[in-house]
């Protein structure tokens, strides 16, 4: 990998250059335990269970619920953008990168487990979005910092497998977690106290489950990974003299190694429409192939195991064949899952003489969209890990959260479209179906912007002023 030279030059190598050439699978094993255990905040907190409490009819009308949720979370979307790289920067240059994930991982923790008190009556909705967003900004935080670990125990032979095994990780134990809650909360096996549905003790027990639950598997990479070494040319800096130096070392990266800047603009596009792919994948379920809630909940659980097994298969190939191509092959898969998915919709066909219904329509090329996603998640983490500057991945990653979160907009504006001009065009009910073309659109141009883009072992390590 080139190195790029300049007068300001302080780290002409990467993070993951400048580590380990042994892996060590303990260490492996205890940062993977961290995206294991945040799960229950994802699926179970903000997906599935209790977001879908705090806009039921108990806090008052289902659509006011929905909204002032919804502006919270955008709230918290924009300090996320503001904040994120700015709290990996001085992360990194403190030498405080374990210290910082374990600060925001316990207030996320908290922040979860207080939700116990959000009793199902409207004058407590405040409080439930409130605790909501703010572990949102807080669990963003803690990932940038996860995220840059990542050049912390892999090696340049192994950092795709290792991101694609940590990803993996994330998908089975939002499984586990939700089969757990779905067992002994929401429809539990037997009765015991926490089975209550009176003043819905059992969905708020649901939060101090998720809390303890991230705790303790938070805790190994805590004892396991080390510390970083504090840089000996670090200097305090206020706030804003810390965003003079993001603006400043922003150029200095795109001067120096214009690739990098232009994977977190393609990244940020394609990343939008993997998220759409799961937040409007149940929705399309229910609404146009007539999928129970049961049904929603059994596709769910599917799907993220093949997610799993996707990242974890896309992680091997990543070490092989590089992260843009399996990048690529994976928005390819997208695409052409997502248009069969279009195309044939709820119909039934004959093929091969053999029927085919339109439930087995989803149920085959949605898990293939399952497959593609986590393929494309991990390598862009370890595609930027890879063109991280030395000391600098905490900085680099929190650009990854911002640019991430100024665009995601795009897919959820393009799905809303697309059904808004079908509407008056096609039969009652077939509308919904015409939403996934804006996903589609999204994919393609992440795809599209992509293409031009370097990949890693041609691409140039930026070089960055000192602090």
């Amino acid at each position: 990998m080139n190195s790029a030279t300049a007068p300001e030059a302080m780290q002409p190598s990467s993070d993951l250059e400048a580590g380990n050439t042994v892996s060590n699978k303990r260490r492996v094993l205890a940062w993977a335990a961290w995206d294991w255990g945040s799960a229950a905040f994802n699926a179970v907190m903000t997906t599935f269970v209790f977001t879908v409490y705090l806009t039921s009819r108990a806090f008052g009308s289902e659509d006011q619920a929905s909204a002032v949720l919804g502006g919270a979370l955008a709230i918290a979307g924009a300090a996320i953008a503001l904040l994120a790289p700015v709290t990996g920067q001085r992360s990194d240059t403190g030498g405080r990168r374990k210290l910082w994930l374990g600060v925001n991982t316990a207030l996320v923790a908290l922040l979860t487990a207080l939700c116990f008190f959000v009793f199902p009556r409207p004058e407590f909705l405040l409080l439930g979005v409130s605790l909501i967003a703010l572990a949102n900004i807080f669990f963003e935080f803690a990932g940038v910092n996860y995220n840059a670990m990542l050049a912390q125990i892999s090696t340049p032979g192994n950092i795709g497998k290792v991101s694609g095994f940590g990803w993996g990780m994330g998908y089975l134990g939002g499984i586990v977690a939700l089969l757990i809650v779905l067992q002994l909360f929401v429809q539990p096996r037997f009765e015991w106290f926490g089975a209550s549905t009176q003043d819905s003790l059992n969905i708020r027990l649901v939060a101090v489950f998720s809390a303890l639950w991230f705790i303790i598997f938070a805790l190994p990479v805590m004892f396991a990974v080390p510390e970083l070494p504090r840089p000996q040319r670090s200097a305090r800096l206020g706030i804003i003299a810390s965003y003079g130096l993001l603006v400043r070392r922003i150029k200095a990266i795109y001067r120096t190694s214009p690739h990098t800047i232009f994977f977190l603009l393609a990244s940020a596009i394609f990343r939008d429409g993997l998220a759409a792919v799961f937040t409007f994948g149940g929705i399309i379920a229910a609404g146009t192939f007539g999928f129970e809630l049961s049904q929603v909940i059994f596709f769910a659980i599917f799907g993220n195991i093949v997610a799993a097994a996707g990242a974890i298969l896309g992680g091997f190939l990543d070490d092989r064949v590089g992260p843009k191509t399996v990048i690529l092959g994976s928005l390819v898969g997208l695409l052409v899952a997502g248009t069969a998915i279009l195309v044939l919709g709820n119909g039934s066909y004959v093929f091969f003489g053999t029927a085919w219904a339109g439930s087995t329509t989803f149920w085959v090329f949605g898990l293939f969209l399952c497959l593609f996603v986590g393929p494309a998640q991990s390598s862009s983490r370890a595609y930027l890990a890879r063109l991280a500057p030395q000391g600098e991945s905490g900085e680099l990653f929190g650009l990854y959260a911002t640019t991430g979160r100024a665009v995601s907009f795009l897919a959820p504006t393009l799905f809303t479209i697309c059904i808004a001009v079908a509407t008056p065009l096609v039969a009652e009910g077939e509308a919904q179906r015409w939403g996934i073309l804006g996903i589609m659109v999204v994919l393609l141009a992440g795809l599209l912007v992509l293409l031009p883009v370097k990949p890693p072992s041609e691409a140039r390590i930026a070089v960055v002023p000192a602090s």
